[in-house]
């Protein structure tokens, strides 16, 4: 019974992985989410422009390390400028760590100087969950033609060292750079690093 039960989980991861690996070069899920602003974002309507999805928890001491740095904050003016859409998601659900209400957050970006696009807040945990979230910060880029082209980390060092960011290769700025070259992305997934997203349980 235990045997059967491990090759039947052995199998579900599998099957997980191998279904995350196949939304590269696929139409990403399309969603409808509020901001901290109270207006609403279809990702449908964002076609035609580079999207970026930001997995969010302002307690996790590794997005601490991106925003404290003021590493992210400097992604979202760069990419933002350029033209790109950048969304940070909340996936925290109520009574978790990173949960946030609209007001808390518009707070925190003011207190940080960030700059995506909107905060997008999904305490249900429904965004999340339909692209496989999993750790803040949890990195996706779309391209143009809303098919996912990135899916993992936000760079190469998974460490909460504020020092590693020099040194570390950005796999978003990298796969945005690529793609509006109009090159293959070099490094179309690899595996996101940080606190796990704190859904409902």
């Amino acid at each position: 019974m235990k045997r059967n039960f491990s090759c039947a989980l052995l199998i579900a991861i599998l099957f997980a992985c191998v279904a995350q690996a196949q939304k590269i070069g696929e139409p990403a899920p399309d969603f409808q989410a509020t901001d901290s602003n109270g207006q609403a974002h279809k990702l449908s309507e964002y076609r035609g422009k580079f999207v970026v999805l930001e997995w969010h928890n302002n307690g996790c001491p590794y997005t601490r390390k991106h925003y404290e740095s003021g590493n992210m904050e400097r992604l979202q003016k760069e990419w933002t400028a350029r033209g790109v859409i950048w969304f940070t998601v909340i996936s925290s659900a109520p009574g978790q760590q990173g949960y946030v209400t609209a007001q808390q957050e518009n707070d925190y970006m003011k207190k940080m100087n960030a700059a995506p696009t909107a905060a997008l807040l999904d305490p249900s945990g429904d965004v999340g969950k339909l692209y496989a979230a999993k750790t803040t910060p949890h990195m996706f880029v779309i391209n143009t033609n809303g098919v996912l082209i990135y899916d993992g980390a936000i760079d190469s060092k998974a460490t909460t060292d504020q020092a590693d960011i020099a040194t570390s290769t950005n796999y978003v700025s990298q796969a945005l750079d690529e793609a509006m070259a109009g090159k293959p992305v070099s490094t179309p997934t690899s595996r996101p690093y940080g606190c796990s997203v704190k859904y409902a349980r």
